[in-house]
């Protein structure tokens, strides 16, 4: 029997850029009809596929994410031990039934079937294994009937400037915070950046003639490494981008290096505590990016201006990021009669 080359990751239909260069190296193998690989062949549990996975992307020298780290561990801790043929459609319903227990939402669950599908997918494709994905395809249908899989709710949460001004008042005031939260929260909503983005970001990316930042790999998922971006910095949002660096040089005196070298996750604790105090309730850190992007469609950007300092490639995704405050039309109103 002919082994189909046409099994597709859950990605839009399409392989990701990883598998792709594996699938390059070894489709003339399965085209052949070969038998499956010598590593494949000794496979007997879903663990083992686990690591079959992580040991092509490392032989094409393709780093795994965090997140995707963290989830592959995950599965291979609660469903390794299973028998290729036991993971059935039962056995993955009852996993996802387990997993809304446990508190897991509904994106979770699927992005815990999402990758349980990529590693049986790549083992099929790449190394001939016969497995099939029709039991995942089915379990995501009956646990989204069961409203256990399907989209989150889009946030709307958008900071008032009175809460921002108590945040970053009190950050400023507390002797005891080491980091200067305060300055990096204004950063944030200057510049729509990411948490790990401005933990990241150097002097030497830094043009202060030109009021510019280079941004090393931007988050992408199509394209993990290599997505450099170079983006204005502006003063249109009630924070300037540009001064708040140079405040920063004048506190660290250090003009080398990481602009904020701090720890992204110490910086959101320190938020998450300061809105605790301050009983602000179902304020993250990431509603920054919303409010800063929110604030540049405010200023009267357009979509495509605003992709310019967001990142973003998908205009469509970019849409959701506005939450206008219906108010604002008031000042629009007031500056074109100006």
């Amino acid at each position: 029997m002919r082994h189909s080359s046409a099994v597709r990751t859950p990605r839009n239909g399409h392989w990701t850029s990883s598998e792709e260069l594996i699938v390059r190296s070894l489709q003339l193998r399965i085209d052949r009809q070969e038998p499956a690989t010598s590593r494949a062949r000794e496979a007997k549990l879903f663990g083992d596929l686990i690591a079959l996975h992580r040991q092509d992307l490392e032989e094409v020298s393709k780093k795994i994410g965090r997140s995707k780290d963290a989830s592959l561990k995950f599965l291979d801790e609660r469903l390794g031990h299973l028998r290729l043929g036991e993971l059935d459609r039962e056995r993955l319903i009852k996993f996802g039934k387990e997993r809304a227990q446990e508190g897991a939402g509904s994106v979770t669950v699927g992005i815990d079937l999402g990758y349980i599908k990529t590693i049986l997918s790549h083992a099929a494709a790449v190394h001939g294994v016969t497995v099939s994905i029709e039991p995942i395809n089915l379990a995501r249908i009956a646990l989204g009937r069961l409203g256990l899989v399907g989209k989150g709710n889009e946030r709307d949460r958008r900071p008032t400037q009175k809460e921002l001004d108590l945040i970053i008042a009190s950050l400023a005031a507390n002797d005891r915070q080491q980091i200067p939260v305060d300055r990096i929260i204004r950063f944030a909503v200057a510049t729509a950046m990411r948490q790990d983005e401005i933990a990241r970001v150097e002097w030497r990316d830094f043009d202060p003639e030109s009021k510019m930042l280079l941004i090393r790999d931007r988050k992408d998922p199509r394209k993990k490494k290599g997505n450099d971006q170079r983006i204005p910095l502006l003063d249109v949002s009630g924070y300037d981008a540009c001064e708040i660096i140079e405040e920063q040089g004048r506190f660290s005196n250090i003009r080398e290096g990481r602009i904020f070298p701090y720890n992204g996750r110490s910086v959101g604790t320190a938020f998450r505590r300061q809105c605790k105090d301050l009983k602000i309730e179902d304020l993250h850190f990431h509603d920054l990016r919303h409010e800063g992007t929110s604030r540049l469609f405010e200023a009267g950007f357009s979509i495509e201006q605003v992709a310019l300092v967001t990142g973003h490639k998908d205009w469509k995704m970019l849409r959701r990021y506005t939450h206008l405050k219906p108010e604002t039309l008031h000042l629009k109103k007031a500056s074109q009669a100006a």
